[in-house]
């Protein structure tokens, strides 16, 4: 194996320590402990467990979390009627609401409601435009968490060919607009791209995020490549990513394991935006 393991636990764990450290001192000088409220609808098993690993972390850097269990049938205004009244909670600097949610309830309703300043999952449209204009705001865990893979390798961002394969909203769209703000060329690959091997083949940072099993194979890898695998794929028992990792990881100069590598960064990254949001707030 030649590449370089990204180890994603090892690099949450740091970060943590200074976001916990940060957290204290918050605490200490201003007296102001960062609130973190999370809602639940319904009683999904991967739902739950990311929901479980939320409030764990949360404890381990002494944020303050609540975490509603709601039923699965719940009217959608009984939930907005939730976030109103977090968005007005001034111990509560960040709302997440777990999804995906039922399908009684839009998920663009949900996420228009929670204030920008508490959307700690950068999902509202207000905090999605910031993006997009350079300018400041919450940026969505998962991408800010490759981006900080991305940076520990050392490669210069500025002028590289970074090809993401994925579109979505939650990780393709804003991991691209991060790299393009940092000067990289970007393309982005979908399910309609012809030749996909040939475009994957010029990345120097390649991150697969489609959700579809050992999609990236070692002979749609440029030698040396950064390689970001954000897929979560369950087969024959275990969690698999988008890369075909052992054969991959031959010809790549860096690789993020599944699991173990953008996961745990996923939830640093949204530990990071609360403690921001409570810095900002001063509430």
């Amino acid at each position: 194996m030649s590449a370089q393991i990204l180890d994603g636990k090892r690099l949450a764990a740091a970060l943590r320590q200074q976001i916990k450290k940060e957290v204290d001192d918050l605490r200490k000088t201003r007296g102001l402990v960062p609130g973190l409220a999370v809602l639940l609808v319904g009683d999904d098993p991967a739902s739950q467990s990311y929901v479980r690993g939320k409030e764990k972390a949360s404890a381990e850097v002494g944020i303050h979390s609540v975490v509603e269990h709601l039923p699965g049938d719940l009217a959608e205004e009984v939930l907005l009627e939730k976030i109103d009244r977090y968005n007005s909670d001034p111990a509560i600097h960040g709302i997440l609401v777990q999804l995906p949610l039922p399908g009684h309830i839009s998920q663009d309703r949900v996420i228009h409601r929670i204030s920008p300043e508490k959307d700690v999952d950068g999902f509202h449209p207000w905090n999605v435009g910031r993006l997009y204009s350079d300018g400041e705001g919450f940026i969505p865990c998962t991408p800010a968490g490759i981006l900080e893979m991305v940076h520990r390798t050392g490669v210069d961002v500025a002028g590289r060919h970074a090809v993401v394969v994925g579109r979505s909203r939650i990780v393709g769209r804003p991991v691209a607009q991060l790299l393009l703000r940092e000067n990289a060329t970007v393309t982005i690959c979908h399910s309609k791209t012809r030749d996909l091997p040939g475009l994957t083949r010029q990345a120097d940072i390649l991150v697969a995020a489609v959700g579809r099993p050992r999609l990236i194979t070692a002979d749609m890898v440029k030698p040396g490549a950064v390689v970001i695998d954000v897929g979560v794929n369950r087969v024959d028992g275990r969690l698999v990513g988008d890369v075909d990792f052992e054969p991959v990881a031959e010809v790549a100069g860096w690789i993020t394991p599944v699991p173990g590598g953008v996961g745990p960064m996923t939830i640093t990254m949204l530990l990071s935006n609360t403690l921001w949001s409570a810095k900002r707030t001063g509430k």
